[in-house]
Order: structure tokens, then C-alpha cells, then sequence
């Protein structure tokens, strides 16, 4: 049986990886700088409180040239973690792997304060790393009011993953507040073994004055469905009165009977750490543990330390944006404010950022009128459906989630988006 102890020192993934045959494509390692144009955040900010902030305009001196479909799939960075819990049989210690995945996916939030593009509706983004990274990714926003995204990513070596996102974000004056909404779904060929979670709250501090910085809090709970195995993890606020250690994440492993199996521990910009419960027992009333030795589950990757004149981006998120041809007409890539932006080009971005989203406001009151016109006649309005993904109840929760159709990647080896709406 696997276990951690032997995965610590090899990632199996490597070995996997060569079996698909294809050969590693050369990528670029960073983008342009970002150019020095100061901006008074103020000027803006200041008529946005209390307000939906996805539906306020902001020039793009306030983003980073990424979309949010891109940043999403950017959360599979260290999918290595997954490919290891993919051959661990111990329900409990795969999960102990899947808790540390979740937390990785915020590594690099500490200093990416600058905001992704909002997607338009329809835009889609596509990410094969089958040849280095072991696995591909399709996203698309499937909803613009209320903003959602939906995603599917299959990773070579026995897991599937995907998710609905949405959020809800408030600007109170001094901090903005994001709250996620919607679950993450993981499962494991083999075993069968179903995951499901939610993302933490995210603030951004100091909007108005000083340097922002932000902090990920709250509470998560990962649920194996299969099993009844619970993974609860809880991210420590930032307390400026609190001894605590800033960024700290803790938390616990229990079976489906409710015994502790293994304690986590770390940093959610640094790396997660787990002991396994060797042996309980009651002193003086209350429960103690015995704990092997603690384990490296993950460690964050450095980063080259000039990437604070790039947006701070990764190499992964430098490359996310890489041009690239026979994608989806749709896809992220191919938007032209984002390009110019990566480019340099701000002034150029703002003006076609303006032009795509009235864009996207005509053809949507096209399609009000339309509506309104068939309903007058007495005729059925379709209403508006994503390309790649289809409403299905989610068998894990019962709730109605879009669901990968998948035909994206069939379509793709053929070259037909004839389904593709023309947004850019």
C-alpha cells in the first residue's frame, strides 16, 4: 500500500508523465513588466461602497492581465499533491493529501492583491498541461448576473475535478470582502472516493490608504461521500491583538465514526505539515493524542524574486496567458483588452475594455427584446445556454450545477466552433 511516508521523497507523476508520448512544449517563464501608471484607487472606490463590485466598471490599472477563468485553473499549480493521493488507499491519508491541495491553491494570494478580469459571457479558457503537468482544464462563464464559472479539469493519473464558482464581494470602505460561493468536486478513479468543499472568505485591506494586503479566514470542510471521512480546516484571521501566527492553517482529519486520524498544521502561503494519530487516551478528563512524526504534505515553489515587477504571477501564471493557436475563438487568450494590457498598451486596454463590454450590454438587451417580442406572440423564449456546459443535478449534493458536456476538446481536434458565440 502507499503511504506518505514513501511519497515524500518521489512524485510518481514524473514517470506517468513520459507515458503519454508527447513531447514538452516550450513555454515563456514571464511576461512584459508592469508599466508605472499611479492611479488614485480613491477616485473610484469611492462611489462602490457597500455595492456588488462585479457590476462596476474598473479601469484595467486596477487587474492583472489574467481572467478569472484563467486564475481559476491556476488552483491546479501543485496537482502533483493529487497524483500522489491517487495511489494512497487509506481513505483518511488521501484525504489528509486533498486538505493540503485546497490550502495550495492560495499560495500565491498573499501578493496578488491586483484584481483578474471579469469574463464576459460565453468566454471560455482552455489549459492542456498534459505534457509537463499531467492534466487539462476547460472553464467557461456560464452566467454573467450572477457572475459564474463553471470548470472541468481531468488529470492523467485516476482523478477528475470540478467545480461551480461564484461570489459575493462588498467594498466597506477601509476593506473589500469576498465570499465565495459554490462547491469543488474531486474524485479518484480507482476508489471511487467523491470530495467536495468550499472555498474561505478573502479581505483586502487598506483600499483607501497604505499598502493592500489581504488575508484568506474562515472555515472549510472536505467530505469524502463514499466514506464519511471529514477533513475540517480552519483559516486564522489576521489580529493585529492575536498572538497567533499570521497566515496559520489548522485542523483535523476524522473517519466516519468521528476518530481523530490525523492533525494538520502550516501556513497557507508556505506548506501544510501532517502527524498521523498513533494512539487516545484520557487524561484527567480530557483526550490526548500520541502523533507520529510530522509530515511535509506540500511546500510552496520559489518565486523568482523579480516577479514583483510582473504582477507578482508564478512561472504557471506567466503562462497561462501565452498565446496559442487553435483555441476556442472564446478563449481568454484571444481577448483584446487583456492582450494589450499583458503588452504594455493601457490606454488602448481601458478603450476596448469600454467596446467589449458595451459589446456584451447590446447583445443582451437584443436578447431582452427578443423575449419580450415572443412572449407578446405568445412563443417560447430559449433562454440564454452555455456551449460546454449543461444544468444536471449533482449526484454528491442534489443541487442543480452546470456540468461538463464534454465535447470541448472532440470539437477542438476537429477545428469546429460553429457553437462559438461572437463576443470579442
Amino acid at each position: 500500500m502507499a503511504s506518505l511516508n514513501g511519497s515524500q521523497a518521489t512524485t510518481p507523476t514524473s514517470e506517468m508523465k513520459q507515458a503519454n508520448g508527447r513531447p514538452k512544449r516550450q513555454r515563456r517563464s514571464r511576461v512584459p513588466d508592469k508599466p508605472n501608471h499611479p492611479i488614485n484607487l480613491w477616485s473610484i472606490m469611492k462611489n462602490c461602497i457597500g455595492k456588488e463590485l462585479s457590476k462596476i466598471p474598473m479601469p484595467v490599472n486596477f487587474s492583472e492581465p489574467l481572467s478569472f477563468l484563467q486564475r481559476l485553473t491556476e488552483d491546479f499549480e501543485y496537482s502533483d499533491i493529487l497524483d500522489r493521493a491517487a495511489l494512497i488507499e487509506d481513505t483518511c491519508e488521501q484525504l489528509s493529501l486533498v486538505a493540503a491541495f485546497t490550502v495550495s491553491s492560495y499560495a500565491t494570494t498573499a501578493e496578488r492583491t491586483a484584481k483578474p478580469f471579469n469574463p464576459l459571457l460565453g468566454e471560455t479558457y482552455e489549459c492542456d498541461r498534459t505534457d509537463d503537468l499531467g492534466w487539462k482544464a476547460i472553464s467557461e462563464q456560464v452566467s454573467h448576473h450572477p457572475p459564474i464559472v463553471a470548470q472541468f479539469v481531468e488529470g492523467i493519473n485516476g482523478w477528475t475535478s470540478w467545480q461551480e464558482f461564484s461570489m459575493s464581494s462588498k467594498f466597506r470602505g477601509k476593506y473589500l470582502q469576498i465570499i465565495p460561493l459554490g462547491i469543488a468536486h474531486l474524485k479518484f478513479d480507482n476508489s471511487g472516493n467523491h470530495y467536495t468543499w468550499r472555498k474561505v472568505s478573502t479581505t483586502v485591506h487598506n483600499m483607501i490608504v497604505g499598502k493592500l494586503w489581504l488575508d484568506n479566514h474562515g472555515e472549510m470542510e472536505i467530505i469524502n461521500h463514499k466514506t464519511g471521512d471529514k477533513c475540517c480546516l480552519k483559516f486564522i484571521p489576521y489580529s493585529y491583538f492575536s498572538r497567533e501566527t499570521p497566515k496559520k492553517v489548522t485542523g483535523y482529519v476524522v473517519d466516519n465514526e468521528g476518530t481523530f486520524k490525523w492533525f494538520i498544521t502550516g501556513m497557507w502561503d508556505e506548506k501544510i505539515e501532517a502527524c498521523r494519530v498513533t494512539s487516545q487516551s484520557m487524561r484527567g478528563g480530557k483526550p490526548t493524542y500520541e502523533t507520529g512524526p510530522p509530515k511535509v504534505l506540500w511546500k510552496r515553489n520559489t518565486v523568482n524574486p523579480e516577479a514583483e515587477r510582473y504582477y507578482n504571477f508564478t512561472e504557471l501564471a506567466c503562462q497561462l496567458n501565452e498565446p496559442e493557436e487553435n483555441v476556442a475563438p472564446t478563449d481568454s487568450r484571444n481577448r483584446p483588452d487583456q492582450r494589450l494590457m499583458e503588452e504594455g498598451n493601457w490606454e488602448e486596454a481601458n478603450l476596448e475594455k469600454l467596446r467589449l463590454e458595451e459589446k456584451q450590454r447590446a447583445t443582451r438587451r437584443k436578447r431582452e427584446a427578443d423575449a419580450e417580442l415572443a412572449a407578446n406572440e405568445g412563443r417560447e423564449y430559449p433562454a440564454y445556454s452555455p456551449t460546454w456546459f449543461r444544468k444536471l443535478t449533482d449526484e454528491a449534493t442534489g443541487a442543480l450545477i452546470f456540468r461538463y458536456t464534454h465535447e470541448y476538446w472532440d470539437c477542438k481536434e476537429r477545428q469546429d466552433w460553429s457553437r462559438c458565440p461572437d463576443i470579442f
